[in-house]
């Protein structure tokens, strides 16, 4: 999202911040942050939204509760078509068959949204192809890397937090 990072830390609703625990990334308002202080850390289980994990090898892994909040900041996004909304979802990357639309100017392996051609943001992915290699490849080359999606709610439901 760039510099619309500021748009979520300075809200009309008061000040939010991100705090780092326990290798998870957590986004909360102060307000929640300052009575999340009279807890001690070793009983703390979470706070706010968690946003996404550092993993063992040190490299941040965007979570799909983080969507809401990023998806209307975002700079660079992909449609897909209808019948390839529920292949992204089961997990799949998306192919340039299923591809429906893509933001202009979008490099080689930049973060998008991934969005429904209704507007409904599905999750997240990382550009396979810049917009310009989109329009050349074959119809099955993958041009979207899968990251993240709605779909996890159901498939990963007992390890959420």
């Amino acid at each position: 999202i760039g510099e619309n990072i500021q748009l979520l830390v300075d809200r009309p609703d008061g000040t939010y911040c991100f705090r780092l625990h326990r290798d998870r990334v957590y986004y909360l308002s102060e307000k929640l942050l300052k009575v999340a202080t009279s807890i001690p850390r070793d009983n703390l289980v979470s706070l706010g939204t968690c946003f996404g994990k550092f993993t063992k090898s040190q490299k941040f892994r965007l979570s799909v509760m983080a969507l809401d909040f990023l998806a209307p900041y975002a700079k660079y996004k992909v449609w897909v078509k209808p019948g390839s909304e529920q292949s992204f979802l089961y997990g799949n990357h998306v192919l340039k068959s299923g591809l429906g639309r893509i933001t202009e100017n979008t490099a080689q392996y930049q973060g998008v949204v991934v969005y429904s051609m209704a507007d409904v943001p599905l999750g997240f992915g990382v550009a396979a192809k810049s917009t310009q290699e989109c329009r050349k490849v074959d119809p099955m080359a993958i041009v979207v890397f899968h990251q993240a999606d709605v779909g996890e709610y159901v498939r990963n439901e007992d390890t959420l937090t």
